[in-house]
């Protein structure tokens, strides 16, 4: 690994930390990964805090920049839990000021496709609102619909599998369940959420995964010959049996008003999971699919890191909120994990060091400020 580190000292003050002098939080959308991540955590905190913010230069060097189906929804989600003041929330917008007012709990509804038909990620929307709604005053069951395993986002498994298995060591509580899935171009499915306040978040120290256990899986069809299904889970269980490894992939007939594949493995660690999943599209085969998921998973094995990369960076906005220091290491440091580091920062006094270069193994280190037990005093 290499000794590169990054230090982001603690500011003098919380205005110091990318406010505007009317307290608003200043957010440039092009910084770093320059993407929608940008946006979400950006919202999560603004709601947490109730602070304002403005963003600016969202999404600027996609190909289609600014603000689309998935990210309006994310905005919409936020401003509705937290009462919210919102300008900018037209389609391609790349402004946006929010102004929060108070997280309520409750039961929401959300669908990627109102404003446009879309099968943007269910998944980004529900993780834009899971951590305000987190400190709510009662328990919240929330509902999105859209799509639930779709490119360029985590899947509903890897969120129930992966990411809320970590959660639940810090002290988040939030039930996950799929009552249809939804694949791209035509979205449609359905997840939802209930979510129990924290009454105090405990500190992540996860620098060691602990002994390889097993991998399990999914190999999954949607209105698509089963022999798909069938030849996904074949293809990996030769491919892990090659490496010792003696998976359990269960197939699935999953419904949808839509045709999708998916496999997805799940590798168990004495102290958490970590998670590779691969989509099917049209031309591509059936081993192919099992093809790249196994070589995340061998990707995975093959360093030393805790975390996985995009579990990484999918935890930063929940540790800034934890009672102490949380360290971790992960097998990359990716652009996605910088970009949502110097995101806290501008929200939060919070002390953060990285240690390792970007694509290789690193280990970080976040002090949250000692301020953060006000989000745990119900009035």
């Amino acid at each position: 690994m290499n000794d590169l580190s990054r230090r982001y000292p603690a500011p003098d003050t919380l205005r110091s930390s990318g406010q505007a002098g009317d307290n608003m939080v200043q957010i440039d959308g092009s910084y770093g990964e320059g993407g929608g991540q940008i946006l979400r955590t950006s919202l999560a905190l603004s709601c947490a805090l109730g602070k304002p913010v403005q963003i600016t230069n969202i999404r600027k060097e996609r190909k289609k920049p600014g603000l689309q189906p998935q990210h309006l929804t994310a905005v919409k989600a936020a401003a509705t839990i937290a009462g919210a003041g919102v300008q900018g929330t037209e389609l391609s917008s790349t402004a946006l000021q929010f102004r929060p007012g108070r997280t309520s709990h409750g039961t929401y509804r959300f669908d990627v496709a109102e404003t446009k038909g879309s099968a943007g990620s269910t998944s980004l929307v529900l993780q834009t609102i899971l951590v305000p709604l987190c400190f709510a005053e009662q328990p919240s069951q929330v509902f999105v619909n859209g799509g639930t395993h779709v490119p360029w986002s985590p899947s509903f498994h890897y969120l129930r599998s992966v990411v809320a298995p970590l959660l639940f060591r810090l002290g988040v509580r939030a039930e996950l369940s799929i009552t249809a899935w939804g694949w791209y171009p035509i979205g449609g499915g359905q997840i939802s959420a209930r979510i129990t306040p924290a009454h105090g978040l405990s500190p992540l120290i996860m620098t060691d995964r602990g002994r390889f256990l097993r991998v399990t899986g999914i190999s999954a069809i949607s209105n698509l010959p089963e022999h798909i299904a069938a030849r996904q889970r074949a293809r990996a269980l030769a491919i892990l049996g090659r490496q010792g490894i003696d998976a359990s992939i269960e197939t699935l007939s999953a419904p949808s008003p839509g045709k999708g594949s998916f496999l997805f493995l799940a590798a168990e660690f004495e102290h958490l999971s970590a998670g590779f999943g691969s989509l099917g599209a049209i031309g591509k085969r059936a081993e192919e699919v099992a093809d790249e998921a196994c070589n995340g998973l061998f990707s995975h094995l093959q360093a030393q890191g805790a975390l996985d990369p995009h579990l990484a960076d999918q935890v930063v906005p929940w540790l800034v909120f934890c009672r102490g220091p949380s360290e971790f290491t992960t097998t990359c440091v990716t652009r996605h994990l910088l970009t949502n580091l110097w995101v806290v920062r501008q929200f939060m006094d919070v002390d953060v060091k990285v240690e390792g270069e970007e694509g290789e193994e690193g280990s970080v280190l976040i002090c949250p400020s000692a301020c953060v037990d006000h989000m745990y005093r119900r009035e």
